[in-house]
């Protein structure tokens, strides 16, 4: 079972499970691990879906044994990171953590759904349970987007975090340029008539928090998608700079696998391949909530703050969930 709407898009869609082709595919952070949905995409009755019972009653139970870090061990972990970044002159390596919520007896999966939608209409939203992993996000980053009549390739460098009323500082600012940088330097390998278009940077809101944004667009050759999805892969916004080097970091130091966090979704129409990074998520179990959270670091950071913003990012699956 998958059901999911893009951005800017209230349709309500799913798979109908009949051909061998996979129109959806989840790529797991580190690219070892892949969950597909068979089938073409079709569009479902939101009345039909509303009537719906959906629940976590149907979801697997969580035999992980995983304890949350406290805030007093993510601090120190945060320390061990900026101690790498400045051993290393790196200019950012991103830390991320799992709170663990199993304070409910039901959730109505739906309804949660139902509210993340609401709650963030510029973003991919998506609830899957295949059996065996469930899982419920919503995040706006675009990893790429082609178009399979013009060629052209669009994508975004994203990253800073703040609340919405906060103004960004030099820490937000010098966090975002490596990762347009990054980008921009790798289309500009792929682009095959004119070259690689940029925006200014602007802000991006999502839900409770903004981030500083960058539009990119390219003409590619089709052949050289994949390829070039996998050369963006973990961007900077999820990894750091350079990737392998802080991706073998981010294994070592962090206290639990990011599994399908920080990695991408792949989905195919008729007219375009979209990818968006699977950020603001959360495993389902039926009873636990694994929420994945993570920041920026720099040398400029402040673990305390990176701590609060953790905290926000948890709010974004967390607030609509519909418990009792």
């Amino acid at each position: 079972m998958i059901y999911f709407k893009f951005p800017f898009d209230e349709k309500l869609y799913s798979t109908d499970e009949k051909t061998g082709k996979n129109s959806i595919n989840f790529h797991s952070f580190d690219g070892l691990r892949q969950i597909s949905f068979d089938g073409d995409i079709i569009e479902i009755n939101q009345e039909n879906f509303d009537k719906e019972i959906i629940t976590n009653d149907s979801l697997p139970e969580d035999k992980s044994n995983f304890i949350a870090e406290t805030k007093d061990e993510y601090l120190q972990k945060l320390e061990e990171v900026i101690e790498v970044i400045n051993k290393n002159t790196l200019p950012k390596l991103v830390l991320s953590r799992r709170k663990i919520f199993n304070d409910f007896n039901q959730i109505d999966l739906k309804e949660s759904f139902n509210n993340l939608c609401k709650t963030y209409p510029n973003a991919f939203r998506y609830i899957f349970n295949n059996g065996e992993n469930a899982w419920m996000g919503a995040f706006s980053e675009v990893l790429g987007k082609f178009n399979k009549t013009t060629h052209e390739f669009e994508t975004m460098s994203l990253a800073g975090t703040l609340p919405v009323s906060e103004e960004w500082s030099e820490k937000e600012i010098e966090e975002q340029k490596p990762v347009s940088n990054y980008i921009k330097n790798i289309l500009t390998k792929y682009v095959t008539l004119s070259g690689v278009e940029e925006s200014k940077t602007h802000d991006h809101i999502s839900g409770n928090i903004k981030h500083l944004r960058t539009d990119f667009k390219a003409k590619i050759q089709s052949e050289d998608l994949d390829r070039l999805i996998q050369e963006l892969h973990p961007t900077p916004a999820v990894c750091g700079i350079p990737k392998d080097f802080c991706k073998e970091n981010i294994q070592k130091i962090e206290k639990f696998p990011r599994e399908f966090y920080a990695g991408y979704i792949k989905i195919e129409t008729e007219d375009t391949v979209q990818f968006f990074v699977n950020l603001r998520c959360a495993k389902l179990y039926k009873n636990a909530v694994h929420l994945f959270v993570g920041g920026g670091i720099t040398s400029q950071s402040n673990p305390e703050k990176e701590w609060i913003e953790t905290e926000l990012k948890s709010e974004a699956v967390l607030k609509n969930l519909v418990v009792s």
